[in-house]
């Protein structure tokens, strides 16, 4: 399973473009930048993504990484789980 990380072109005032750009080299991730993604509540306040679809934030982009890299273990162990 390939996680799809969706990032919005409005929250790179976050510095959240430092992670897309870091997140892009990981082979095993598809990332995606986005003009908008709809949640523009959450794209104003604080620094976030799309992981599978799923809306994952945090208070700084360092922790919005560590979200992230959490958000992906779970979907992975979720498909362990399901045997998929």
């Amino acid at each position: 399973m390939r996680p799809i990380i969706e990032f919005c072109a409005n929250n790179m005032h976050h510095g959240t473009n430092k992670l897309l750009k870091k997140l892009e080299q990981n082979p095993d991730y598809d990332v995606i930048e986005y003009g908008c993604l709809g949640n523009c509540g959450e794209c104003y306040m604080l620094p976030y993504a799309l992981v599978n679809g799923e809306i994952v934030a945090a208070a700084t982009v360092d922790e919005l990484e560590a979200a992230i890299d959490a958000k992906i273990k779970e979907i992975e162990a979720m498909f362990d789980l399901l045997g998929e």
